[in-house]
């Protein structure tokens, strides 16, 4: 054994996978998907933006009289 033979051996490299062309579907169903991520997206600002919720709920007694 010389210097440095020791230990793992490192993995080849992959090769790169061929891009697939996409049929109209797979189109369409990335574009939805995007609408809807994008619609998600805006209802969590809005909702970030009009505060914490707080006000409602049963209410706990301080144990005071």
């Amino acid at each position: 054994m010389s210097g440095r033979q020791g230990g793992k051996l490192k993995p080849l490299k992959a090769p790169k996978k061929d891009k697939k062309e996409e049929d109209e579907d797979a189109a369409a169903f990335k574009a939805k998907k995007k609408e809807e991520a994008e619609a998600l997206k805006a209802a969590k600002e809005k909702a970030l933006k009009s505060g914490p919720m707080v006000g409602g709920g049963i209410k706990k007694s301080s144990g005071k009289k």
